[in-house]
Order: C-alpha cells, then sequence, then structure tokens
C-alpha cells in the first residue's frame, strides 16, 4: 500500500513552510523548534517530499522550500531514515524528475544529489541507468530534469563515477553525454558539456578514449548561439590545454583565434572564461612560439578587459570620495594569519634570505570585489605573459599606454595605470628609459579627484618602487613619499589601503634611505591612528613594523619612540587576550623592539608579563580541551544515563587558537633579540622556562618553530638562565632535526649552534643527540639554503666548541659545509664556524683532503676576516702545500679558476 498523507499532518507542514518564508526572528525560532521537533517523526520526511512532487495546487517556492529543507534532513541524518522512508523518497524524485516548473526539476536534481553523495551511488544501483534512460525521453523536461541531476552528480562524485566501485559507468555515460552535444535545446547542449567537463582535469580513461571525438564536438559548437554553451566550451578548452595540449597543437592557429573573439564576447562570463586561456597558455612552454604572431591582437583585447565595468564601480562605490567615517562591518575584514619566525642569515650584497618567503603580490588592488572577474584575469593574463615576453611586449603595449595614461575620461585612465603596474616585473628592464617621466605623472595622478585613481596609481608605484629607490633620492623617492604620505591620510578607505601596503614596499626597498625622513614618516603613520576604521588599522601595524625592520637602530632616538610608542601601547591596553587584532599588534610591536633594542626598556615589562600570560592562558586552554575531549569520548562510550558536567558547557573546553601563543613567542624573541641582557631581570622573575619546555614539544610545528626562535634568542641574551634547562631541551632539539618542517628543523639548528657557543667543552655529552642528523640534513639533495647555511654554522660550531668528538665525520660534510657557506657575509657566526673548521682541520687534517679545493674556495669567500682566524688560514694552507711538495701543489691550484688563484696568492702569499 503506498503511503497517503494525514490531512491534518499535511496542513500542520504546510503552516510551517509558510511561517519559515516570514522575515520575522521570534517566528523563525519557532519555526527551528518546531522543525526539531517534527524530525522525531519518521515520516516527517515523506510529507516534505509529498510536497515537492505531489502537492500542485501549492505554489512553487512553497514546494521548492519543502525540498530544501527535506536536503538538509538528508544531509544531517540520511543514515537513520527507516528503509520504507528512504525508498519512498527515492522513487518520488525519479518519477516527477520531469516536472513542468524549472524550479522544481532543479530542486528534485539537488535532493537526488545529496542522496547519491551519502553513499547511495553503490546501494541505489538503478539511479544512473534510469537518469541516463530518461535522457531519450521525448519530453523535454524529463530530459532537461535527468540532466540537470547528471550533472550535479558527476560535479560531487567525479572520482567515484570514474572507479572499479560502481563498474566504471563512465563508459556508458561519456559517448552518451556526447551525442547531445548536438542537441537542439541549448539548455541540453550545455548540460552535456558541462557534465563531461567535470572529468578533464582528472583525466578520467573513459574521456581520454572519446578525446578525438570530444574536441571535434567541441569545435562544431564554438559559433553557438547561447552564451551558457559557449562559455562551457571555453572552458573546456582551458583545461585541455592542461590536460591534453598534445590534441590542441594541430588546431592550436583557431583555437587562439576563436579565443581571442570570445575573450571580447558582449556576456562577460564568457569573456571571462576565454580570457583563463591566456593565463593557461601563459605556462606551457609552447605559449611563445603558439603567442608570438597574435600579440599584436591579443595585447589590445586584454588592454580593454582591465577597465572597470559599470557594476564594478557601482559595487565598489566609485562615486563616493570620503568614506573615512563610516565604520567597517566585520565581513569587510579578512582573516589574518601569523606567519611564525624563522632565523635566517645575511648574504653578500646586504640582502636577507630571497626567493623562500612566497609573498604573494597581490595583481589588482580591489579586494572588496574579491570575486574573480574580467578586470582581474585580464591583469593577471598581461602580467604572466610580461614575464614570458619580457621586452617583446612593449611595441604592442607602448603605443596604447601613451593613450590610456593621459586620457581624460578617469576609467580609461585608471586601467592604464593598472596596465603599467601590470608589466612592472616582465617588462622593467624595457621600460627603464620611460620611467623617468613616468613616475613623476604617476605622482601626479595620487592627487586625481578619483578615488580609484589615486588607489590604482598607489599600487602601480610601489611596483617601481625598486626603480626609484635606485635613483638619487631627490629625484623621485623624495617627491613618491611625500605624496604617498598625504594618500595614508586620504579621506577614502581604499586609498589609505593602498597607499600604506605601497608605502609598506617602498619602505622594504629603501630601508635605511628613508632615516633623513623618519620624523615626518611617523608624524603621520601616528597621525593615521586617530583616523583609521578598524580593517585599515591592521594594515597601518604593517607599515609600522615594517619601517622598524628597515631602518632598524635609528628608530632608537628619544623623538621617536616619543611619537611611536604612546599611540601603540593605548592599542595594547586597549585590546582584550581574546581579541584578534592582537596579532598585527604583536607583530608590529616584535619588529619595534627589536629595533628600539634599549629604547624599548620602559615598555618591556607590560608587554613581557602579558606574552608570558598569553603563552601559559594558551597551554592551559589545550590541555583542558584535550582531557575533555579525551574524557567525553570516555564519557560517550560508557554512555551511562543522568547529566555530565562535562557536557554542560562545552565552549569552556574548545581547542585554543594557538596563533595567540605562536605571537606571544615571537614577540619575546623580539624582546629578547632587542634588549639583550637587559631582559635578564623579566626572565627570572616569570617561568618562561618551565612554558618553553612544554611549547617546545607542541604537536603544532609553528608552536615548535616559533619556541626554538625564542630559545636561541634567550641564549644569546640570558643563558644563565637556560642552563639548567640544557639536559631537558637537547633530547627535544635533537628529535626536531627533522627537515620534513623546513622552518622547524632550521631554528632547532640555530638554536643548538647558539647554545653550544655559550656551553663550550661542556657541549661534549651532547653532541651524539644532534651530530648524525646534521651531517645527514646537509648532504640532502634539494634542501632550502637557509636551512643548509644555519646547518653548516652549526656543525662548524660544534667542531669548534668539542673538535674531537666531531673531526672524525669531516669527510662527511666537508665539501657541502663549505659550498654552503662561501656566499654568507663576514659575521659572528661564520667566524666562529670557520674557526671550528680549522680547528677540526688540525685534529684530523686527512679529512679534508680529497675535498681541499672547496676549503680554499670557502676561505678565499673571506673578505676581512679577524687576524687570529687569517692566521689559522694561513697555517692550513702552507701545511698543505708543505706536505704535498711544491710541484704538486702546482699542479693542484692549475685546477682553481683564476680569480680564487689571485685571492688566495694576494691573501695567503700561495
Amino acid at each position: 500500500m503506498e503511503w497517503q498523507p494525514d490531512e491534518q499532518g499535511l496542513q500542520q507542514v504546510l503552516q510551517l513552510l509558510k511561517d519559515s518564508q516570514s522575515p520575522d526572528t521570534a517566528t523563525q525560532r519557532a519555526v527551528q523548534e518546531k522543525l526539531e521537533q517534527l524530525n522525531q517523526f519518521p515520516d516527517f520526511n515523506n510529507y516534505l517530499i509529498f510536497v515537492l512532487t505531489s502537492l500542485k495546487s501549492e505554489d512553487e517556492p512553497t514546494r521548492s522550500l519543502s525540498g530544501l529543507i527535506l536536503k538538509n534532513n538528508v544531509k544531517a541524518h540520511y543514515q537513520s531514515f527507516p528503509p520504507n522512508v528512504a525508498d519512498f523518497i527515492k522513487r518520488e524524485c525519479l518519477n516527477n524528475i520531469g516536472d513542468p516548473s524549472p524550479l522544481i526539476r532543479a530542486t528534485i536534481g539537488i535532493l537526488i544529489t545529496t542522496i547519491a553523495s551519502k553513499g547511495e551511488l553503490q546501494t541505489w544501483p538503478e539511479l544512473l541507468p534510469q537518469l541516463c534512460n530518461l535522457l531519450n525521453s521525448e519530453d523535454y523536461n524529463t530530459c532537461e530534469g535527468s540532466f540537470g541531476a547528471l550533472q550535479k552528480i558527476c560535479e560531487d562524485s567525479s572520482e567515484l563515477l570514474d572507479s572499479e566501485a560502481l563498474n566504471r559507468p563512465l563508459n556508458i555515460m561519456i559517448p552518451k553525454f556526447l551525442q547531445f552535444f548536438k542537441h537542439c535545446s541549448p539548455k541540453i547542449r550545455s548540460h552535456a558539456i558541462a557534465c563531461v567537463n567535470q572529468f578533464i582535469i582528472g583525466r578520467a580513461q573513459a574521456l581520454m578514449d572519446n578525446i578525438d571525438t570530444f574536441i571535434e564536438s567541441l569545435f562544431a559548437l564554438a559559433g553557438d548561439e547561447d552564451s551558457e554553451v559557449r562559455k562551457n566550451v571555453c572552458r573546456a578548452l582551458v583545461m585541455l590545454l592542461e590536460v591534453r595540449i598534445d590534441r590542441l597543437i594541430p588546431h592550436m592557429h583557431s583555437i587562439i583565434q576563436y579565443m581571442l573573439q570570445r575573450t571580447q564576447d558582449p556576456d562577460e562570463n564568457v569573456a571571462l572564461e576565454a580570457c583563463e586561456f591566456w593565463l593557461t597558455l601563459a605556462e606551457q612552454p609552447i605559449c611563445k612560439e603558439a603567442l608570438s604572431g597574435h600579440l599584436v591582437q591579443l595585447i589590445p583585447i586584454l588592454v580593454n578587459g582591465m577597465k572597470y565595468s559599470e557594476i564594478d564601480i557601482i559595487l565598489l562605490k566609485g562615486d563616493v570620495e570620503e568614506d573615512e567615517a563610516i565604520p567597517d562591518s566585520e565581513q569587510d575584514i579578512k582573516p589574518r594569519f601569523h606567519k611564525s619566525r624563522t632565523v635566517t642569515l645575511q648574504h653578500e650584497g646586504g640582502e636577507g634570505e630571497e626567493g623562500e618567503d612566497i609573498d604573494d603580490d597581490e595583481d589588482d588592488d580591489d579586494d572588496a570585489l574579491s570575486d574573480w572577474n574580467l578586470r582581474k584575469c585580464s591583469a593577471a593574463a598581461l602580467d604572466v605573459l610580461a614575464n614570458v615576453f619580457r621586452d617583446e611586449l612593449l611595441p604592442h603595449l607602448l603605443p596604447l599606454l601613451k593613450g590610456l595614461l593621459f586620457h581624460h575620461d578617469w576609467v580609461i585612465k585608471e586601467s592604464g595605470i593598472l596596465v603599467l603596474g601590470a608589466i612592472a616585473e616582465g617588462c622593467m628592464q624595457g621600460m627603464v628609459p620611460y620611467l623617468p617621466e613616468l613616475i613623476p605623472h604617476l605622482i601626479q595622478c595620487l592627487c586625481d579627484k578619483k578615488a580609484l585613481v589615486r588607489s590604482i596609481a598607489c599600487w602601480t608605484l610601489s611596483r617601481y618602487a625598486h626603480w626609484v629607490v635606485s635613483q638619487p633620492p631627490d629625484a623621485h623617492l623624495k617627491p613618491l613619499m611625500t605624496e604617498l604620505l598625504k594618500r595614508i591620510l586620504d579621506g577614502n578607505k581604499r586609498v589609505q589601503e593602498a597607499a600604506c601596503s605601497a608605502f609598506a614596499t617602498l619602505e622594504e626597498e629603501a630601508c635605511t634611505e628613508l632615516v633623513p625622513y623618519l620624523s615626518f614618516i611617523l608624524d603621520t603613520l601616528v597621525f593615521a591612528f586617530g583616523k583609521y576604521q578598524h580593517k585599515n588599522l591592521l594594515i597601518l601595524y604593517d607599515a609600522i613594523g615594517t619601517l622598524a625592520d628597515s631602518v632598524g637602530h635609528h628608530l632608537n632616538q628619544p623623538e621617536y619612540i616619543q611619537k611611536l610608542m604612546p599611540p601603540l601601547i593605548a592599542k595594547w591596553n586597549e585590546l582584550k587576550d581574546e581579541d584578534k587584532d592582537l596579532f598585527p599588534l604583536l607583530e608590529c610591536l616584535s619588529s619595534v623592539a627589536t629595533a628600539l633594542q634599549s629604547g624599548f626598556l620602559p615598555y618591556c615589562e607590560p608587554v613581557y608579563q602579558r606574552c608570558v600570560t598569553l603563552v601559559q592562558k594558551t597551554l592551559a586552554q589545550a590541555m583542558v580541551s584535550h582531557i575533555y575531549s579525551a574524557g567525553l569520548v570516555a564519557f560517550l562510550v560508557a554512555s551511562h544515563s543522568g547529566e555530565d558536567t562535562l557536557t554542560q558547557q562545552p565552549d569552556q573546553y574548545e581547542a585554543p587558537d594557538k596563533d595567540f601563543m605562536i605571537v606571544a613567542l615571537d614577540l619575546l624573541s623580539g624582546l629578547a633579540e632587542g634588549l639583550g641582557g637587559h631582559v635578564d631581570t623579566l626572565v627570572a622573575r616569570s617561568n618562561i622556562m618551565t612554558l618553553l619546555f612544554q611549547c617546545m614539544q607542541d604537536t603544532m610545528p609553528e608552536v615548535r618553530q616559533s619556541s626554538f626562535a625564542l630559545l636561541g634568542d634567550l641564549t644569546k641574551a640570558c643563558f644563565l638562565h637556560v642552563k639548567p634547562c640544557i639536559a631537558e631541551f637537547m633530547p627535544i632539539l635533537g628529535t626536531n632535526l627533522n627537515p620534513e618542517f623546513i622552518s622547524v628543523c632550521n631554528n632547532a639548528t640555530w638554536a643548538i649552534g647558539e647554545i653550544c657557543m655559550q656551553m663550550g667543552v661542556e657541549m661534549q655529552p651532547y653532541i651524539a643527540m644532534v651530530l648524525n642528523q646534521l651531517v645527514e640534513i646537509i648532504n640532502r639533495p634539494n634542501t632550502p639554503k637557509t636551512l643548509l647555511e644555519n646547518t653548516a654554522i652549526t656543525i662548524g660550531r660544534l667542531g669548534y666548541v668539542c673538535p674531537q668528538e666531531v673531526a672524525g665525520m669531516l669527510p662527511q660534510f666537508i665539501r657541502p659545509w663549505c659550498t654552503s657557506l662561501r656566499n654568507i657575509r663576514d659575521n659572528e657566526e661564520k667566524d666562529s664556524a670557520f674557526r671550528g673548521i680549522c680547528m677540526m682541520i688540525g685534529v684530523n687534517p686527512g679529512g679534508v683532503v680529497q675535498d681541499f679545493i672547496f676549503f680554499c674556495d670557502a676561505v678565499a669567500s673571506w673578505v676581512n676576516p679577524k687576524d687570529d682566524l687569517r692566521d689559522m688560514f694561513y697555517k692550513i694552507l702552507h701545511g698543505f702545500k708543505e706536505q704535498v711538495g711544491e710541484e704538486n701543489w702546482q699542479q693542484f691550484s692549475e685546477q682553481f679558476p683564476p680569480l680564487l688563484k689571485e685571492r688566495l696568492a694576494a691573501c695567503y702569499g700561495v
């Protein structure tokens, strides 16, 4: 007997559906409670499917809503539906997939795919065959409804459909879908392509077997009048470019011609899909060859796509010039992620480690429209193509740029400034002759009356900051800085944000060039504190932190400290311990403390105490949460009746956000580094060493990474307090010499080196805990440069304090040791490491014989060694020469590159 609804029950469900469409919050709350009550009755779900599929007297929105509530129930507790209810729902879905209403068909399709994704593809064997059969129906609605459901299943379960688990239904489905590419209805054609598209990236075998038919069918649809079909054709071609470029190469000329047309499609969604083609093509080795002849057409199209559309301008409130007084809504503010501290060394040429900090340069500045759109895609494509073609792009661009940059219509002028910024990285060489004229024009654009022009000018100028700084300061740096600082105080929030970010980039490039202007810079940044709304305050912290990193100890002047510290400390006191705004403020203070050194002393105590408290709170909360979850599991397993106190306030036992602890550890590092010995009394009065012992064993790598950085900084600043813990700490450091976690391993290695410099001979019992791992790391292929350098320094330092224990392993590390340290600047760390290597050679001279040329090269990398170290080098070089005899030495030194030969002769007389 088929299930039938009870009239009274049906009325109750319909009333509930009507109420749930009410905007009143009290009604909404009542609806939620009622839903929870009704969900106790198994056949409530039968009523819901009945309203969706059979109650044609009701209006469509109500019927669809009934289906969506059912979908949520399926998601939440399908496993507990009685079999007869589940079967009734599945039957009703398949029988009504051809409902005359598109809304109802779509809702049934969503319901089907939700059931399928609950593991039901395996236990609903008739689903796919029936849907595929229904595609042959003469009735359009049935065919479209079935295709809609299949498209959703293909999207949600593409991997499962191509697996043995289901007997590879794709072998039947893909040829079937391909037949429908020629269907008379555009909606059906579009579904068919969308279904097949789901299987391109995963290279499903059934599709690869039909790849030529698929590509031919796509070509046949190239001129389709329906925009949804064109969009899916473009999407397919972009994915095929990644997966089966071999099949596209013979047709590449026509495909490029087609994509040039489609990138100008009147429908922006089609244009956006087509524009992705250039981004993807730029990553392929054939890009240059394939595109060279088409740049003359492509470049104007991309440039044209970089204009704001009318809808963009409305969404960006492009006509609102002043909005600085309007508070930010919380969803405007992106979550911030703290990047833990990594210890790096200074290189020749004065730069820190480069190339491993993957800091992606945003290729556009309209973050509020963070949706990907044609403007952003065109700009990104121009950027990557500039990196492929370099200056060959300029003949196609420069004639256009002139017209754009000086255009009277602000929208066109703005797009020209974006173009100039997008090519900055790839075409820098070729742009240099034009920059003396262009940079002043861009600086003028910082005063434009349109906020969107001012903000893009900030971004583009930041892309040329490196060049600006390379010129005499009065030429461009001074005018740029003056105008950017005015923009930091702009009345428009978007301009404030763009100016602050651009200024941070300029600081990184200019470093100490900014020292003469510090007073002026600080006045501006401090004034902005009182002016900024929430979102931009976070960016301001970053600009202040970057300033401190860039000018270092030059910031330690009473007048600067007096300007900068009061507003920072006021914010610090205002924020609660659980406020995530502490992250950027702590990062900023960490940079400031390191730069100010003793100048930070008056502020250090409350800052230090709060950091220790944050670490302690987070550890305690983690412990409670761990016990709670273990206890709750035990409680659920035992599942005794009666109330359990644990389950009454679960919020108190949530796992903590460990970022609070990581940022606090990093600020403590900054304090230790900046204050040096002055930190002694603070450490003495706190339990930081106990907390550090726990943090070093945390399960989260970032916590361990920051702990080891702090351990190294405390070792340098106040070893007195670290020494009693060494016996406990060293085994933990040894187990963290695991290059799977690069940054953890790097900081642990560095800390071991600092500890052994303080321990001296007493390091001897701990050598065995770490030496083998360090030698293994230095010999590993593809180890990042920073880690290699820190490892080499630490091995050298271990040899310096305990040469007898380490020298025996010389032959196993001397070659990579020498090559790792030849590019490091002369400094204390390099000095101690080379002393260590010399002492080890004294103990085991035979250990370097095989690789002596590498040692010679490393010695020659010193610009100015201390006198006694120079003597050590001299003795080793001359000792080796005497040992092998004049003739052999001549032969040996013939292998030296000319520069090395000269250097050794000049400095050491060999």
